[in-house]
């Protein structure tokens, strides 16, 4: 049989990567249950009318129908959901009647995006959201609440595993729309989505793309670019966008409402949290606060966690369902799964480098970038403490036992001379013929698998 060719995009991970993923997603999934976010899941795929009804993300959409369907014949037109929002739009008008509101929700799931595969980009990939929900309103508060929440999922894994901190920028789909209108722009959405594209191609080929597709005059165009160029860590942009000269009433409400987010969360994360009014999210139903979520040092895979709130994105005609959520991971789950294992917190085996974009995604052994789990004295000791840092061949199996001197663990490893044992109280081998070579022991030994008390 020849060997099968890998799909790009759709990563397979070996199990030592398999254990970080899982990892990255047992402490986010604690931390939106800590906060009252209950789990739902939803089917895989939708019509392509509701995946379709806002914004232009058609190309993105991979459909879905039967091979054996016969000509002319017609069905449900169907396709995989490319968020877990749209979705969850679904799910509430279809269970409003068992539903509590304000309904707060997680959901950690596969999504799929028909997206050039990149470094930190693939075409299947395992997201995580929380949205809260609201029947006709949702008070304001929910809208610094959601973001906080998912600020400090990404801060438990900035300080339980090592990947760097993350950087939340935030804008109001008010003020900027706010702005345009004072501005005399009709259009606004088709502005905010040039905008949008602001980090990737520049404020140069902004202002071209504002004044030959949408023909805005260059005064119009260069005042636009101006209020994208605006980031504070405090509310200072309050007074910039004043020194602007444009006024509306909407423009009022999306500055008051973006400087509470801001003051809030100065308080709560101090330095996680910048306004970048340049964020402006593609997406149509977004109405108010907006998010997006760096790496600090690594902002070149772009955003690692988005969302907003939508104050008509759910809606049966007498009632409205309006949100506010975050994802962790518009294609970032995938990504901060990747950086855990390019740390080497449970080190694959040797082999070919990594390659995230085939579906065979480690090859025997992850990408090896340096930070600080690599080199110095810091990243000999992180190293040498970590029980789990073995190759893939040789699985090492960390189980409970009982020690004379107090609980402990035992390392027990396969190899020719049967399974040697560790002695947790000298952190030494005790199996004959090993040569009482040390091993170093956590200082905080847990068992990967809870054990019944005795």
């Amino acid at each position: 049989m020849a060997r099968p060719k890998p799909l790009s995009g759709f990563p397979e991970l070996l199990p030592a990567q398999r254990m970080v993923e899982q990892a990255v997603i047992d402490i986010v999934r604690e931390t939106f249950e800590l906060h009252g976010f209950a789990s739902i899941e939803t089917r895989a795929v939708e019509t392509m009318d509701s995946l379709t009804r806002k914004g232009e993300i058609t190309k993105e959409v991979y459909v879905v129908r039967r091979l054996h369907a016969e000509p002319g014949e017609t069905g449900d037109d169907l396709g995989l959901h490319f968020d877990l929002t749209v979705p969850l739009a679904r799910y509430v008008l279809e269970n409003s009647g068992h539903l509590q509101f304000p309904f707060r929700r997680y959901q950690i799931q596969k999504v799929w995006r028909g997206e050039r595969p990149q470094e930190g980009r693939y075409r299947e990939f395992t997201q995580a959201d929380i949205d809260i929900i609201g029947e006709n309103t949702l008070a304001d508060h929910h809208d610094v609440e959601a973001p906080l929440v998912m600020l400090e999922a990404l801060e438990k894994l900035h300080t339980r595993l090592g990947l760097p901190p993350a950087r939340m920028h935030v804008n109001n789909r008010k003020l900027s729309e706010g702005f345009y209108r004072g501005l005399g722009i009709e259009d606004t959405a088709a502005v905010l989505q040039r905008v949008d594209k602001f980090d990737k191609i520049g404020p140069d080929a902004v202002t071209e793309l504002l004044t030959d597709e949408l023909g805005l005059s260059g005064q119009v165009a260069a005042k636009c670019v101006e209020l994208a160029t605006i980031c504070t860590e405090d509310d200072s942009f309050v007074g910039r966008v004043r020194e602007l000269g444009v006024h509306s009433e909407m423009l009022d409400e999306g500055l008051d409402a973006l400087a509470q987010v801001i003051n809030a969360a100065r308080i709560q994360v101090p330095g996680r949290m910048v306004a970048d009014l340049k964020i402006a999210r593609g997406l149509d139903y977004y109405t108010g606060t907006v998010y997006e979520t760096v790496l600090v040092g690594h902002e070149h895979l772009g955003s690692i966690s988005s969302g907003g709130r939508y104050d008509s994105l759910a809606t049966d005609g007498k009632r409205t369902y309006p949100g506010v959520g975050a994802a962790d991971a518009a294609a970032g789950q995938g990504r901060a799964d990747r950086l855990a294992q390019r740390a080497e917190l449970c080190g694959g085996g040797r082999g070919r480098r990594a390659d995230p974009h085939h579906s065979n995604a480690g090859g025997g052994g992850a990408a090896r970038p340096g930070n600080r789990l690599r080199g110095g004295p810091q990243g000999r000791q992180v190293r040498q403490a970590d029980p789990l840092r073995r190759s893939a061949r040789h699985p090492v199996c960390l189980v409970r036992r009982r020690e004379r001197r107090g609980e402990g663990h035992s390392l027990r490893r396969p190899g020719r001379r049967g399974c040697p044992r560790v002695d947790p109280a000298q952190g030494r081998r005790t199996s004959p013929g090993d040569r009482g070579r040390p091993v170093a022991i956590p200082q905080n030994p847990r068992p990967l698998v809870p054990q019944p008390p005795r």
